[in-house]
């Protein structure tokens, strides 16, 4: 497909199908993703691949601790990713993506334990058969986090490009001390995000979620 159309197709997805993706096509998005720009071309990413049994072990530890008050009550995130206090127009947007999933989930506004059970979804990688964790030298500065952004947006239209779906996942973020030990990561790497890789379950409900897009208009002021 064109980029165009890689990008343009590119949607969060939340239930994929078992199907393997086969090692050499990983590495061949990541060689691809990796040609991202990023200040004097320090290539700040660094990226662990789970598949099996590790992929496997990580979620039995990572659903556990979401079941668990005290777990929760433990881990926090080390950096911020959302604000503290929400304001127009982004709250807006965030409950129209939120309640468009439960929607179509049938999660009503009451039902916190069906919204618990599916934010734990995130913690299976969405049964996606590939999970990509994501980490960055916690000595680099706010610069490199943007060039971070690149990498990631490449990986995923690069996996459009091969009819593949992904899901990037804030919600590891406050597991950084559960996540790093297991993937190996040295001390001086920070926890970015994760992200699932796979092939999207076309059946799932919760795939034909279709989130707006502010037109150009709204967020662009040409000076002439």
């Amino acid at each position: 497909m064109t980029a165009d159309e890689a990008i343009t197709s590119r949607r969060s997805i939340r239930r994929f199908l078992p199907t393997p993706v086969p090692r050499p096509v990983i590495e061949d998005i990541l060689h691809v993703a990796a040609q991202a720009p990023s200040g004097s071309n320090v290539q700040p990413w660094k990226v662990y691949v789970l598949t099996g049994e590790p992929l496997a072990t990580l979620c039995g530890k990572l659903v556990a601790a979401h079941d668990d008050p005290q777990a929760r009550a433990e881990h926090q995130a080390e950096y911020a990713y959302y604000p503290t206090d929400w304001f127009p127009p982004y709250i807006e947007r965030r409950r129209a993506t939120g309640w468009g999933l439960y929607g179509l989930l049938g999660i009503g506004k009451a039902d916190r334990e069906r919204m618990h059970q599916q934010h734990g979804r995130n913690y299976l990688f969405f049964d996606a058969p590939v999970g990509l964790i994501f980490t960055i030298d916690r000595r680099m500065e706010q610069g490199s986090w943007l060039d971070y952004g690149m990498f990631l947006q490449n990986i995923m239209i690069a996996a459009r490009a091969r009819g593949l779906d992904t899901c990037p996942q804030a919600a590891f973020i406050e597991w950084h001390r559960l996540i790093l030990p297991h993937v190996g990561a040295p001390a001086n790497e920070a926890l970015v995000c994760g992200m699932a890789l796979g092939h999207a379950d076309p059946a799932a409900i919760e795939n034909s979620l279709r989130t707006a897009r502010e037109p150009v208009a709204g967020f662009t002021r040409f000076l002439d």
